[in-house]
């Protein structure tokens, strides 16, 4: 399996340790609110054992996030194929990280590392990121990746019952010509302020 480092974090494996700060990190109200719902132990559980058999059986997939200086398991960063159902298909990059790792920088470390692993190694030519109208946070984190949003792709999950967090957004990102991925660094103060909320 594939391990991928960055300045800070380490993407890896899934070790019975990350069960305890995962099923914390799902149960957290704030983390999931762009979610229907909290998970209990026994979904995180079973949500971790399909990260770690997706790993081993393809080299990639959702990694546990590890901050290298501390050793902390922070959650998770990855690609995966699309959900079946969904109205587009492809492989998405994705993240989740416990609330007390927000605000560092993590999520776009750990998302340009994917993202570059999907385009290089994998030899990608598109890498789709998916969320709901609101999570602004999310959104900023594809903005930073250098990804755009048609509204005309919008979409209602099919997954989610009907409410404030059926509508979904797309975001994709085109394999770079030159063969080699370089992410914007930062937003203009505007586009910073407006995903801040």
């Amino acid at each position: 399996m594939v391990e991928l480092r960055t300045r800070r974090l380490l993407l890896r494996g899934w070790r019975t340790s990350d069960l305890a700060p995962w099923a914390a990190l799902n149960a957290d109200a704030e983390v999931r609110e762009h979610f229907p719902g909290v998970l209990t132990r026994e979904q995180s559980e079973a949500s971790a054992a399909r990260f770690r058999a997706d790993l081993e059986r393809r080299g990639w997939g959702w990694w546990a996030v590890e901050v290298t200086g501390t050793g902390e398991f922070i959650g998770f960063a990855g690609l995966d194929p699309v959900d079946d159902g969904m109205p587009f298909d492809g492989v998405e990059a994705g993240w989740r990280l416990a609330r007390s790792a927000w605000g560092h920088g993590y999520a776009t470390e750990a998302a340009r590392a994917v993202v570059a692993f999907g385009f290089g190694t994998l030899g990608l030519t598109e890498i789709l990121a998916v969320t709901t109208a609101g999570n602004l946070r999310s959104q900023a984190v594809m903005h930073r990746l250098g990804m755009t949003r048609d509204p005309a792709e919008d979409f209602d999950d099919p997954g989610v019952p009907e409410g404030p967090l059926r509508r979904g957004v797309v975001y994709r990102l085109r394999a770079p010509s030159s063969g080699s991925f370089d992410v914007p660094t930062a937003l203009s103060r505007s586009e910073d302020r407006l995903f801040r909320g």
